[in-house]
């Protein structure tokens, strides 16, 4: 029960990162070929280090083409779901979507809430 409710939660989390980008690259106005980049960044980037341990374990295994996409894919998933959320964003996401906020202000809402959560502390 609780690895499915990771599972849940980290599944939760990625939509939130996406959303986040697709957020990021309108506020940006990007379109076509630098908004594909920006949204591939932006999402390699959310992912952590998951992201960079999955990249040395593939290297690691000498993978290459689809065998390295497959291998990614699911080792990403996997450490996402092994991973903690982090308690101050996962709460302060919640309370910007209480307050359906989007874009810049949903983005300033949480940077402003996880810096007064992390002086708290």
């Amino acid at each position: 029960m609780k690895k499915l409710m990771l599972i849940v939660a980290s599944m939760f989390i990625a939509n939130l990162a996406m959303a986040d980008c697709a957020s990021q690259a309108a506020e940006k106005k990007l379109a076509g070929a630098a908004k594909s980049s920006f949204m591939q960044k932006c999402e390699r980037e959310s992912k952590g280090g998951a992201h960079e341990a999955c990249e040395a374990k593939a290297s690691e295994k000498k993978l290459a083409g689809a065998a390295r996409a497959n291998f990614m894919k699911k080792c990403e998933k996997d450490e996402m779901a092994a991973a903690p959320a982090a308690p101050a964003a996962s709460s302060c996401e919640a309370k910007a979507s209480e307050k359906k906020l989007a874009g810049a202000a949903k983005n300033s809402f949480i940077k402003k809430c996880e810096k007064d959560t992390a002086e708290k502390k």
